[in-house]
């Protein structure tokens, strides 16, 4: 397979069950082949995300010293500004060419879990900042609470299995700065060859070139949405809670062409991460024979925990 499929969210949460099962069974091929597809039909509106683009801008283009400010030590950068260089690929000590924040949950009805997660990171100089975040946050979500019921069932599993492990989930929007390139980087791209680490990838801006995803054959694919679309991705958790039937495919950002350095490139991914209490144990009827299980037991919290240590932004 050499492109990303593209899938129409609007067929699964249709009433007609001939379009739902399209649907489920498109998005189940393309991550069973090449871990990717092009998803429309979301809960984003044109405003929304206009909005978004706007505030982040406004957020990267503050100067350093303001940035800096909310760069807060000791969470791992979970919340907040991570500064430029901070965050490396498994594997990699060069640091990848960007800048970015987190917006983490804004969890509802849950002592335990909202004194579990660190606390979201209000931009003072930017009043409307937090609150496009909030809301870009939550259709995001809700977004990827429909392709996790679109999964479930082609897994044979009941339709909403994800949801109690998702609701209040772990989940992260990030939106990036790859500043210009002003000398020839050495050894270092954008965003180093990678697999996510959470349940799915819901990633806005993959409208240019750059990001790339690694095909079965090993060769280096183009991942270009329209403007309409979101990019979605299937992370190393689903994986292995199914045996990697469901395929967390290598994806990189590679450097543009020299004469578009001068020019900077945003994107913003969603990582659905559920509660870490979510076991990843490989679920029985995606092992056989044929497929024997391929991974140990761990939960959501221990792997990311594990995780976040090769990415170098906890310390072991």
């Amino acid at each position: 397979m050499s492109a990303i499929p593209s899938v129409d969210l609007r067929d699964f949460v249709s009433d007609n069950s001939e379009r739902k099962e399209k649907f489920i069974k498109e998005i189940g091929a393309a991550f069973e082949n090449i871990g990717f597809v092009a998803l429309s039909g979301h809960f984003l509106s044109e405003d929304l995300v206009k909005n978004l683009y706007d505030e982040i801008k406004k957020f990267f283009d503050l100067p350093q010293e303001v940035k800096d400010k909310y760069e807060i030590e000791g969470i791992g950068g979970q919340r907040g500004y991570t500064s430029f260089g901070k965050e490396h690929a498994k594997g990699r000590k060069e640091g990848d060419l960007k800048e970015f924040w987190h917006f983490g949950q804004y969890v509802e009805n849950d002592p335990k879990l909202e004194a579990e997660y660190p606390d979201n990171v209000e931009v003072a100089e930017l009043p409307k900042f937090n609150e496009v975040g909030k809301e870009t946050y939550k259709m995001l979500e809700k977004t990827a609470k429909y392709v996790l019921r679109a999964l479930a069932l082609h897994l044979d599993l009941e339709e909403n299995y994800f949801d109690e492990f998702i609701k209040n989930g772990n989940s992260i929007l990030r939106p990036i700065h790859y500043p210009p390139i002003t000398s020839e980087p050495k050894n270092a791209v954008r965003a180093a060859a990678h697999g996510d680490i959470n349940l799915i990838t819901l990633l806005m801006g993959a409208q240019g070139r750059g990001l790339q995803v690694k095909n079965h054959k090993g060769e280096w694919v183009d991942a270009i949405a329209r403007p309409d679309q979101l990019m979605i991705n299937v992370g190393d958790m689903l994986s292995r809670l199914t045996n990697n039937k469901l395929k967390s495919t290598i994806h990189q950002v590679i450097n543009p062409p020299r004469e578009l350095w001068g020019a900077s490139r945003y994107s913003i991914p969603f990582f659905m991460h559920p509660i870490s209490g979510m076991p990843l144990n490989c679920l029985e009827n995606c092992v056989d024979e044929s497929h024997p299980k391929q991974f140990e037991d761990i939960t959501a919290g221990e792997f990311l925990h594990e995780r976040l240590i090769e990415l170098g932004l906890i310390k072991g």
